[in-house]
């Protein structure tokens, strides 16, 4: 079976359990804490993976990922475990975050600069993307890349606004060759 698939079968189910319980939110940000937490400590994933770990200990781990107890997130911690499927929990993780993110409409905006912006220079770039995506829930998430020289780079989704000084210069080494 596709490695992709299990994971958003799993994902889709608890997504519909979290649904019947009206709880599709709170869910949505625990993943986001698990995915922190997977992606802070990799080798989690191998403790996962590993048979010689028990159960009792994986379902520790992934609670204390969680960073809570939860009714819903310990249920489907046990089903995974019960069904040897625990290997998964990052990606199931990653497919829930996805689809919540697709039936509430949520787009990711990411803001690359070159250097760390102070706090009213990154409100007026997160307000010049919310407005030209009003139809869209946004979550911003920022992100620092030396190699843009200066200027920033937002991406929304498959939307990409580039006004770096290396795209500039790309630019510029593009004309004077052609």
């Amino acid at each position: 079976m596709d490695n992709g698939l299990i994971p958003r079968r799993y994902a889709k189910a608890l997504y519909k359990f979290a649904l019947e319980k009206g709880e599709t939110k709170r869910i949505y940000d625990l993943s986001k804490r698990v995915i922190e937490a997977f992606r802070e400590n990799p080798d989690l994933q191998k403790v996962l993976s590993n048979p010689f770990i028990s159960d009792e200990d994986k379902e520790k781990l992934l609670v204390t990922a969680a960073g809570q107890k939860d009714e819903i997130f310990d249920k489907f911690i046990l089903l995974i475990l019960a069904q040897k499927r625990v290997e998964y929990a990052q990606a199931m993780m990653l497919a829930y975050r996805d689809i919540y993110r697709k039936e509430n409409h949520i787009s990711q905006a990411k803001i690359t600069t070159a250097v760390k912006l102070d706090d009213s220079t990154m409100k007026k770039l997160r307000k010049l993307v919310t407005d030209a995506f009003k139809d869209s829930e946004l979550e911003f998430s920022e992100a620092i890349d030396p190699a843009l020289i200066g200027g920033f780079v937002i991406d929304v989704d498959s939307v990409r606004m580039d006004a770096s000084l290396s795209n500039e210069l790309e630019q510029l080494r593009q004309t004077l060759l052609s």
